[in-house]
């Protein structure tokens, strides 16, 4: 297959602005995916509210952004999709994937709460995998004040967040949960350690590059043998068997395409049911540039079907 022609004109375009993936510096980094929001993100429907919340309780807590679609109005508790944002465990944030999360809200139906874990390099692992934990814990602790259906939480997240997903899905099954129906898994990072084919393929030249990669590792990692913790590497965990149904999604022109079609084959070997799709012609990242890829809105439907199939 060749690179999709609306993706080339991604490429073109960050050549001549910078992509964020070239910032050695965090915050020009953080920079460059803000702007680029404004250009990529999509148009998104109407819902019935959506609000900003601090989890309480003392020290660092993260930030949630909760989103009520518009069947939300009819009373009854929903199903709800607890979202983690992507940009290399570096950068991203409530607003950056508010797109995504309202098109995910509109289309399965369900709840969606967004969740704005803390950053590397300020915070090193394994910061953002236990404010993801923390907040998965307390959307199912107050599941009925908050209009949920405790019994169908799911987790996902694209890229960074699919790989904390992952590890949140592994981490409630292996402690007191709490019960993770499903996992929506968009180019996850599964194994920090891996030298893959899509990575030799790829390593230059389609956006996410191979030297972006090793800068996001070492701002998030505190040193190399963090890179086997199955918390920063879900392939690596012990077991995959037991683990909520998934769907993966990865892109043909992804250095991370391997590592999610892995995971996706890991956990079909454990015997979890698991759906897997590579979309063809697209780039890491494609999910959020619905303004100028059109793929990116077949993949936030296929999503949404997926959810509302695992919920029935």
């Amino acid at each position: 297959m060749k690179l999709h022609p609306q993706c080339q004109k991604v490429l073109d375009a960050a050549a001549k602005t910078g992509s964020v993936f070239d910032a050695e510096d965090p915050a020009e980094a953080r920079r460059r995916y803000d702007a680029g929001t404004k250009v990529f993100a999509p148009k998104t429907p109407e819902l019935l509210s959506v609000e900003d919340r601090e989890l309480p309780g003392p020290g660092d807590r993260p930030r949630v952004r909760l989103y009520a679609p518009r069947i939300a109005a009819e009373g009854r508790k929903l199903p709800a999709l607890i979202y983690f944002h992507g940009g290399g465990w570096v950068f991203g944030n409530l607003d950056t994937h508010d797109a995504i999360c309202r098109i995910l809200a509109d289309r399965a139906g369900c709840r969606v709460v967004s969740v704005d874990y803390r950053l590397a390099p300020e915070h090193k692992f394994p910061a953002g995998f236990y404010d993801c934990t923390q907040a998965t814990r307390w959307v199912a602790a107050n599941a009925a004040s908050l209009g949920i259906d405790a019994g169908r939480i799911a987790v996902g997240g694209d890229s960074a967040g699919g790989n904390l997903a992952a590890a949140v899905s592994i981490a409630a099954r292996d402690s007191t949960g709490p019960a993770i129906s499903f996992q929506l898994l968009i180019y996850p990072g599964t194994d920090m350690a891996a030298e893959t084919e899509s990575k030799r393929l790829f390593a230059k030249g389609y956006l996410l590059t191979a030297e972006a990669m090793n800068r996001s590792r070492s701002h998030y990692l505190n040193n190399a043998d963090d890179a086997h913790d199955w918390r920063a590497s879900p392939l690596r965990a012990a077991s995959h068997a037991n683990l909520p149904p998934a769907f993966v999604v990865t892109a043909e022109f992804d250095p991370l395409r391997d590592e999610g079609k892995a995971y996706a084959d890991a956990l079909a070997a454990a015997g979890v049911p698991v759906t897997y799709k590579c979309y063809p012609g697209m780039l890491h990242g494609f999910a959020r540039m619905g303004a100028l890829v059109d793929m990116a809105d077949d993949a936030l439907s296929d999503a949404a079907k997926a959810l509302k199939a695992a919920w029935r």
